[in-house]
This record gives structure tokens, C-alpha cells and sequence, in this order.
């Protein structure tokens, strides 16, 4: 559980100030983030901070296809973490690793 907080919540930050550099960015007309950058984030584990972000400076809650992607993204990071964290998937990484 520490190693998932040490994890999203730098991801988190870096998608909240992505956000937040991109919405300014919107509003003074200059050159934006790419949606794809702040997919990537997201889909690292910084989609917490991204629905929050999102949702507190209304950065793209009316371009759908922008957040049926981010919810896409939340999506397979769930269920990435939940297969990680399945017994089998933690013998086959630390065999891949070497570490048996």
C-alpha cells in the first residue's frame, strides 16, 4: 500500500500541475499540453490527481472524447494494480527479476 501512495501521489501532483499549466495555457491562447502527455500521466497512475484536476479548474469536462479516454486510462490501471497484486503475478515478476 506505501509502495502505491509513493507511486500515485507524485503522479497525481505532476497530472494536477499539467492540468493546471494547461488550462492557463487555454486561456491566454498559447501553446497547450498534448492530450496524449496527459493521458500517459494518468495512465502512470496520475489519474487520481487528473479527475481532480479536471474537475476543479472544469479543464475539458465538455470534450468527450478527452474523458472517455482518461476514464479508459483509469480503467487499465486499476486493473493493471489489481493483477499486480495477484499472487501469480508476483511470482512471475520476481522470477523475471531473478529474484527465485
Amino acid at each position: 500500500m506505501t509502495l502505491l501512495i509513493g507511486l500515485y501521489l507524485p503522479a497525481s501532483l505532476v497530472a494536477l500541475l499539467l492540468y493546471g499549466l494547461d488550462k492557463a495555457a487555454a486561456r491566454r491562447a498559447r501553446r497547450r499540453i498534448r492530450e496524449s502527455t496527459l493521458h500517459l500521466v494518468a495512465l502512470a497512475g496520475g489519474w487520481p490527481g487528473a479527475l481532480l484536476a479536471r474537475r476543479a479548474f472544469r479543464h475539458k469536462t465538455r470534450k468527450q472524447p478527452f474523458g472517455a479516454i482518461l476514464w479508459g486510462c483509469v480503467a487499465v490501471n486499476v486493473a493493471l494494480v489489481a493483477w499486480l497484486a495477484t499472487a501469480e503475478a508476483s511470482a512471475g515478476l520476481r522470477r523475471l527479476a531473478g529474484l527465485e
